[in-house]
């Protein structure tokens, strides 16, 4: 049950007597009652208590916890704190006895044993400098460990006493994940613009902000154009670049140059094989692509056969 105290209580009287059994009393008013508990409510179904004694200073003093409260009348629980049978009987009380709010031997009892228990529980002493943690080196035995370094992390580790150690991540970069995408594209472009090569992309959310991802593409290219003795020769090109959502992280240029005698010469490359470091700084999804273009309406850049394209997240 829960104590309750006020420090503005006033005192007030019985209005009627009560024998050594009884479970209420009766005081003058609704108001008179509001007085005595000093502005404290009593939760309902008599789980607090309001300590008060009855004929204080006499040979009649008995302590009540007050556990309820109708109007002007009290649920008391009788002979508290060695005033009688605690719980079951008290003394007979006469019209008119004074009824005070008190601190009691029981509450200072209560307070210690709490602050006892408590302290017992975790004593204060276990967490002995900033940054501690609370921990256990056994069932129902508390212990403290010490606050790491900056950028030092928690770790299981059945070797110590706490079965916990902090560790100092490594400085030589791992792979935290791959994500990979391989389709069989068929673009073509004259568009001086980049285009999407169709099903090249691929998304990883990076575990670290600090991470960076390597992009690793693959595919085969090709150019085609009218280069030929109608145009005296020329160099044609075809271009591409990675794409980070919206923004070029890379490119380059695949083409050659013809002074053949064919109006439309056609060039089919070897692989492309694209491998960029990239340094996203974030933690969101980040989606990466494949583009292409070409340098001229007369020019033709495409992509087509085999493509892949595979994201690795390198943990630094």
């Amino acid at each position: 049950m829960t104590r309750l105290y006020s420090s503005i209580s006033t005192e007030t009287t019985l209005s009627s007597g009560i024998n050594t059994t009884q479970t209420t009393m009766q005081v003058p008013s609704s108001d008179a009652a509001s007085a005595l508990l000093g502005g404290v409510t009593l939760a309902a179904g008599n789980v607090d208590i309001f300590t008060v004694v009855i004929d204080p200073d006499t040979i009649n003093e008995e302590i009540v916890f007050i556990t309820d409260r109708s109007g002007d009348t009290f649920t008391i629980s009788r002979g508290q704190a060695g005033t009688g049978t605690a719980g079951v009987s008290g003394i007979a009380h006469s019209a008119g006895a004074t009824i005070r709010h008190v601190l009691t031997s029981s509450d200072l009892i209560y307070f210690r044993n709490g602050v006892v228990t408590a302290d017992a529980a975790v004593p204060k002493s276990t967490l002995a400098a900033k940054g501690n943690i609370l921990t256990a080196t056994a069932a129902s035995t508390p212990s403290g460990l010490s606050v790491g370094t900056n950028g030092q992390y928690l770790k299981a580790d059945s070797t110590t006493a706490t079965g916990l150690a902090w560790g100092t991540p490594s400085s030589t970069p791992k792979i935290g994940q791959v994500v990979t995408t391989s389709v069989t594209p068929n673009v073509t472009t004259t568009s001086t613009s980049f285009v999407d090569v169709t099903g090249v992309t691929a998304t990883i959310t990076p575990t670290l902000s600090t991470s960076k991802i390597l992009v690793l593409c693959s595919y085969l290219g090709y150019v085609q154009g009218n280069m030929g003795a109608n145009s005296g020769g020329a160099l044609s090109f075809g271009y591409y670049q990675i794409v980070r959502g919206s923004t070029g992280v890379f490119s380059n240029s695949l083409g050659w140059y013809s002074g053949s005698l064919s109006t439309n010469d056609f060039l089919l490359t070897p692989q492309q094989n694209i491998m960029y470091l990239d340094s996203p700084a974030t933690t969101s999804a980040t989606t990466y692509k494949l583009q292409v273009r070409s340098n001229g309406s007369s020019v033709t850049s495409g992509s087509s056969g085999n493509a892949t394209i595979t994201l690795l997240e390198v943990l630094v």
